[in-house]
């Protein structure tokens, strides 16, 4: 079987890779003529754990080939995925123009049947705005399936995701259009992965509904932390407790400065307006969203009362990523802390594994480092804001050297607070009791 797939952006990419490897013949087109020819070089415009290999793996095989010929794109496939941007407008609501184009191109090049898939994070009712376009650009009647196939890729470990995924949602009304997805995902029956037949109005909400879960629960853990902070009880010990419950599980229960990337806001902010639209107001996402942006300014505040103020004062920041392995800078907590610290007069020394030449040409004054002592040198603290993996097993022996002060704020809890202040170091986290002793507040 042939597919196709429409926008070679972080969802199109991947999809179009692992289906390749799956044993189908893909096209991934893209109007970006740089990009695509990039890709045909092998470079990959992002950063992806094992992406740029299955993108070689692909092409060698000859089942991956990419193109900017949306003529080609769409007559070589039987089935067609949509995976163009759907950014936040300033309501909230999903931009949908990428989608609306490329349904009217597909309309207007169809000549027999296919079965286009949503594979984009749209809101309930674009498969049937997809259905009107398309028939509106024909200029031949010519059958045709919509369907939607809402993707769960975790950026960082997107490519397991897709090989080995929790479940596959197919929302269809068309028994011929199941059957053909159905065929699609066959190598993962061998594993027994779960798959959700569905309607398509209901597919779409399980997207949203999905994200703004685990949305909530980062909320929730964090306004406990801020809760324990005043109390004197420690997050993680709660979290670890409530994760054994197995009604919530431990996993979107670590407290720090709240989501960040392309996902969790832009969606929760879309099923708010999806509930305005029809009348009702989605209270809880409404006071996730809040929570996430006060857990922010918390984190500023942290970091200024920990100081006595940033004005003057130097700073070395570990990660700027919204998550490890990964260089997305979207939306990204790590990099919102630097562009405040920096309007406030603070000099922010900063490493990121993958994301640090992007932040540089980003943030106005950043000072970019080649590694965490660097960004240590000479800094009246140190925040670790993305929590790598290479920043789990820090040297503070030489760490204190290379700062002027032994002060680290851990805004992602990934040491043990006595272990830190045993080196020496005054250690702040989240939801959590300071350890050791702050040297800026007893001179």
């Amino acid at each position: 079987m042939h597919i196709s797939v429409l926008g070679t952006g972080y969802v199109g990419l991947v999809t179009g890779a692992c289906f390749a490897e799956f044993g189908l013949h893909v096209t991934c087109m893209d109007t970006d003529a740089s990009r695509i020819g990039k890709l045909e070089r092998g470079e990959i415009p992002f950063y992806e754990p094992g992406l740029t290999e299955l993108v070689a793996k692909g092409r060698k095989s000859g089942r991956l080939d990419f193109t900017t010929d949306l003529n080609k794109a769409v007559d070589t496939a039987l089935v067609i995925f949509i995976a163009v941007g759907t950014p936040s407008c300033p309501d909230g609501s999903a931009d949908l123009s990428y989608v609306d184009e490329v349904a009217r191109n597909i309309g207007s090049r169809m000549t027999e049947y296919k079965v286009v898939v949503t594979k984009s994070t749209v809101p309930v009712g674009t498969a049937e705005r997809v259905r009107k376009l398309i028939h509106a650009s024909q200029s031949a009647p010519c059958n045709f399936d919509v369907v939607s196939n809402p993707e769960f890729l975790r950026e960082g470990s997107a490519i397991e995701d897709f090989m080995r995924p929790d479940r596959v949602v197919i929302g269809a009304d068309s028994p011929q259009a199941i059957a053909i997805m159905k065929d699609l995902y066959r190598p993962l029956y061998l594993i027994e992965t779960p798959v959700v037949i569905t309607d398509v109005p209901t597919a779409e909400m399980i997207k949203y509904a999905s994200n703004v879960f685990l949305a909530t629960k980062i909320s929730f853990i964090n306004e406990i932390a801020n809760l324990c902070e005043l109390v004197h009880a420690n997050v993680q010990t709660v979290a670890k407790a409530m994760g054994l419950d197995k009604r919530i599980g431990p996993k979107f229960l670590h407290a720090g400065p709240g989501f960040g990337g392309s996902c969790f806001g832009k969606d929760t902010a879309a099923l708010v307006h999806i509930g305005e639209q029809v009348g009702y107001e989605m209270k809880l996402a409404i006071a996730t969203r809040r929570v996430n942006e006060q857990q922010r300014v918390r984190m500023l505040d942290k970091i200024r009362s920990t100081l006595n103020g940033v004005q003057g004062k130097t700073i070395g920041l570990l990660g700027l990523s919204f998550k490890p392995n990964t260089n997305d800078l979207r939306d990204s907590p790590a990099l919102m802390i630097a562009e405040h610290l920096i309007k406030e007069g603070c000099t922010v020394r900063a490493y990121d594994p993958e994301g640090l030449q992007e932040a540089l040409a980003t943030v106005h004054g950043l000072v970019g480092c080649a590694d965490a002592y660097e960004a240590a040198a000479g800094a009246d603290a140190l925040v670790l804001a993305t929590e790598w993996n290479q920043f789990r097993n820090l040297d503070f022996t030489q760490l204190k050297e290379q700062l002027r002060w032994p002060i680290m704020i851990d805004l992602r809890n990934v040491y043990d607070p006595e272990r830190v202040a045993s080196y020496g170091f005054y250690y702040v986290s989240v939801g959590r009791k300071p350890a050791g002793v702050n040297p800026l507040q007893t001179e």
